[in-house]
C-alpha cells in the first residue's frame, strides 16, 4: 500500500512539473512577442515577463542604438565537464574577452536537463506526457525559452553568450538539437588530479562519496565517457580541451578554441586576471570553490598535486577502475605523469604564484568559503 501511494505521488509530481514547464514556456514566448513590439532601444528583449528588473548594462561596443535580441539560433557556447576538471579557469578565460560573456553557475540548467532526460527515459512517462498533449516538441520549445532566459538574464548582453555548468554536457547532444547553432567545449582533466581536487576541497558533488578515491575515480569514469562519448558524435560542434594542455600552452589553446568558436582573437583571454571584478571583464562568485584559484595567472601549481596522495590499492587498480584515463591519452601507472613543459610565460607565473602575490580580494571573501582542514579519505 505505501509503496503503491509513493509510486503515485512520483508520477503526479512529474506531471505537475511537466505542465510547469509548459506553462513557462508558452508565457515566455507570449511576452516574447509583446516585448518585440514594444521594446525599448538600449534594452535586453527578454522572455520573460514584462514585470521585474533586468539588467541593461552593456558591454564595451554594444550597439546602444540596437536592442539586445536572442533566441534559439544564437551562437550559444557551452562549457561542461566533470567538475574540477577548469571548467571554471576557461569560463573565465573566455569571460575576459570583450565579445564573451559566461558568468557564474546557474545551478538550474544541469538540473532541469536531468528532468528532462528522465522524463524521455520512462516510456510510460512519456505516453502520458503526449496523452496529456505535452509531446516532445512542447517540451523542447519549453526548455529552449527557459534555458535561454536563465542563459542572457544571468548576466550582461554580449556577442556570445556562454553557459558554465559542468555536467550540462550529459545533455551534450539533447542541447545541440534544441540549439542548432550552439558549440561546446568539454574540458578533460586527468582523473586522478580531478578526484583528489574534490576530495581534498571537499566539493560536493552529487553521487560522490569523498570518502573514497575507488568510488570517485569510478564515478568520475562513468560522467566523463557520457559526456566524450557525446562529443565525439557532435565533433563539428564539440572541442575537447585537456586542462593539462590548457594550462602548459594557454596561448596556442586559447587560439585554436577562438577560431573553432569564430570568436575573434583577443590577447585578453591570455590575462583573466586583470580584469576580475571589472566593468565587462570577469565575474566571479564568493561561493565557487574555485574562485580562490581563477584569482590567479594561469599556471601549473594544481597540475599533480594528486601524486602520492592516492590509497596504494586504488593506485594499483587504476586501469581497471578508471578505462577512461588510457582512453583520454593519459598512462593509467604514471605516477608522476609527464604533461609536458610548460611555456616560458607560465613558468614565470607559477613563480609569482609560489611567492604569494595573489591573494583573494575583500570584495570574493564570505565566510562561507572558508574550508575546514581536510579529512583523510577512507583507503578505497
Amino acid at each position: 500500500m505505501i509503496g503503491k501511494l509513493k509510486q503515485n505521488l512520483l508520477v503526479a509530481c512529474l506531471v505537475i512539473s511537466s505542465v510547469t514547464v509548459f506553462y513557462l514556456g508558452r508565457h515566455a514566448m507570449e511576452c516574447h512577442q509583446r516585448i518585440e513590439e514594444h521594446g525599448q532601444l538600449g534594452a535586453i528583449l527578454p522572455l520573460s515577463a514584462l514585470g521585474g528588473s533586468m539588467r541593461t548594462t552593456l558591454r564595451t561596443g554594444q550597439n546602444l542604438s540596437m536592442p539586445f535580441v536572442y533566441n534559439k539560433d544564437m551562437p550559444l557556447i557551452f562549457i561542461g565537464g566533470v567538475p574540477r576538471s577548469g571548467t571554471t579557469l576557461m569560463r573565465a578565460m573566455l569571460d575576459a574577452h570583450p565579445e564573451v560573456r559566461c558568468g557564474e553557475e546557474t545551478r538550474v540548467i544541469p538540473r532541469i536537463l536531468a528532468m528532462k532526460q528522465m522524463w524521455s527515459r520512462s516510456g510510460r512517462e512519456k505516453m502520458r506526457l503526449d496523452e496529456a498533449g505535452v509531446t516532445d516538441e512542447v517540451l523542447d520549445a519549453a526548455m529552449q525559452a527557459f534555458l535561454l532566459e536563465i542563459i542572457v538574464k544571468h548576466g550582461e548582453p554580449a556577442n556570445f553568450l556562454c553557459n558554465k555548468d559542468p555536467f550540462a554536457l550529459k545533455s551534450l547532444s539533447y542541447l545541440a538539437k534544441i540549439f542548432p547553432r550552439a558549440k561546446f567545449v568539454l574540458m578533460i582533466r586527468d582523473g586522478r588530479a580531478s578526484v583528489h581536487s574534490m576530495i581534498s576541497r571537499k566539493v560536493t558533488i552529487a553521487g560522490f562519496d569523498l570518502g573514497s578515491y575507488r568510488d570517485c575515480l569510478t564515478k568520475w569514469n562513468r560522467a566523463i565517457e557520457t559526456m566524450y562519448s557525446q562529443c565525439l558524435v557532435a565533433a563539428d560542434k564539440c572541442l575537447p580541451v585537456h586542462y593539462e594542455q590548457l594550462v602548459l600552452h594557454p596561448e596556442k589553446w586559447m587560439k585554436t578554441l577562438l577560431k573553432f568558436l569564430d570568436v575573434p582573437w583577443n590577447d585578453a583571454v591570455l590575462r583573466h586576471e586583470e580584469l576580475i571584478g571589472k566593468a565587462g571583464g570577469v565575474s566571479l562568485s564568493k561561493v565557487e570553490r574555485s574562485t580562490d584559484q581563477v584569482i590567479k595567472p594561469v599556471n601549473v601549481e594544481a597540475l599533480s598535486k594528486w601524486v602520492g596522495k592516492i590509497p596504494a590499492d586504488v593506485v594499483r587498480d587504476m586501469a581497471v577502475i578508471a578505462p577512461m584515463l588510457s582512453r583520454l591519452g593519459y598512462d593509467p601507472h604514471a605516477n608522476p605523469p609527464n604533461y609536458g613543459r610548460p611555456d616560458p610565460k607560465v613558468l614565470d607565473n607559477t613563480r609569482r604564484v609560489f611567492k604569494g602575490e595573489f591573494q583573494l580580494p575583500d570584495f570574493l571573501k564570505e565566510q562561507s568559503q572558508i574550508q575546514k582542514p581536510a579529512e583523510r579519505p577512507k583507503p578505497s
